[in-house]
């Protein structure tokens, strides 16, 4: 079996393609034999240390394949079952390994494995922004930075089905045609804009009720700014690197604004809780409220070309790592 290891933090060099022996697995505990996996932002945020991991380490979050052994006690599951996961222990970029049932979730047959490893870090993502962390309503203008993404182009399209306004910002002009393709109805490249002042432009001067900003860093304080009165920052990455303090008397005070930092993690902790987001996703991808457009497929060995990829922002969309 092979596994991709990190022995230090750093950059994409760090990452080391290496043999690995699995013991049998424990009580609640199953072998998987990966199909796909996922490539995420949170993955090289464990490589870099920004998120510190115990090491040596194995790396990734997410992904999907058929069960080849089960654990004493296990009951739920049986060898044969197509599964997914997109949660700690990390370990996913990897041929096989072993995985807590409790986090695992089964597959429908419609779904192909090269899309379900992009439905569920991503899927799960955009499902609790909606839904559960600011559940949005039909007739509200709202805005989510790096709509041209991975995670933006699914949320787009969601929030349109929702009914909402979406107004999306891009880093080039090439990801606008992106966007726009994928339901933004306005879409500003950040770059070269003032993007709140646009916002305000676009909602005569009011401001969106909530902003999705994973860019993090570069977009925070104008992510504030665009707010109406009351309005819900929702911070749930770092893609241009780690957030400043934030100063609550100058940045939520004025305007009365909340400000939360959820993730995965914080909408999954019970098996209820997994299960209705997990389902939520596959049905809205089985009945096309959303489509996917996998941009690009990686080997496990090309993982340190996926990583400078993915940090250089040459991605244009989901991509996906091939055992």
């Amino acid at each position: 079996m092979k596994a991709v290891i990190i022995s230090r933090n750093g950059g994409p060099e760090v990452l080391e393609f290496k043999d690995i022996k699995l013991d049998d697995p424990k009580s609640g505990e199953v072998i998987i034999k990966n199909k796909a996996i996922g490539l995420n932002y949170i993955d090289t945020y464990h490589r870099s240390g920004l998120y510190p991991v115990e090491l040596p380490s194995n790396i990734g979050i997410e992904g999907a394949g058929k069960i080849e052994k089960i654990g004493p006690d296990v009951k739920e599951f049986k060898v044969g079952d197509r599964v997914a996961y997109a949660s700690m222990p990390i370990g996913s970029y990897s041929t096989h390994r072993i995985f807590p049932t409790k986090k695992l979730v089964k597959v429908p047959d419609e779904i192909e494995f090269d899309n379900v490893v992009t439905l569920m870090t991503k899927g799960l993502t955009v499902f609790y922004l909606l839904h559960k962390t600011y559940p949005v309503k039909s007739d509200e203008t709202i805005l989510f930075h790096a709509a041209a993404g991975g995670v933006g182009q699914i949320f787009c399209q969601w929030a349109k089905s929702l009914g909402c306004t979406v107004i999306g910002t891009v880093g080039s002009d090439e990801k606008i045609k992106i966007a726009k393709a994928n339901g933004c109805d306005h879409v500003i490249n950040y770059s070269k804009e003032n993007f709140s002042e646009k916002v305000k432009e676009i909602t005569n001067g009011v401001g969106v009720p909530v902003v999705y900003d994973g860019v993090g860093k570069k977009t925070f304080d104008g992510s504030i700014d665009c707010l109406k009165i009351r309005g819900t920052m929702v911070s749930f990455g770092n893609a241009s690197g780690p957030l400043d303090l934030c100063n609550v008397a100058k940045s939520l005070a004025p305007k009365g604004l909340y400000l939360t930092r959820p993730s995965i993690a914080h909408y999954t902790s019970t098996r209820e809780e997994l299960n209705e987001a997990s389902n939520k996703v596959f049905k809205m991808f089985i009945t096309k409220k959303f489509t996917l457009n996998i941009f690009k497929k990686y080997t496990l060995n090309e993982i340190v070309k996926a990583h400078q990829d993915l940090e250089n922002r040459k991605i244009l969309g989901p991509a996906v790592i091939i055992p």
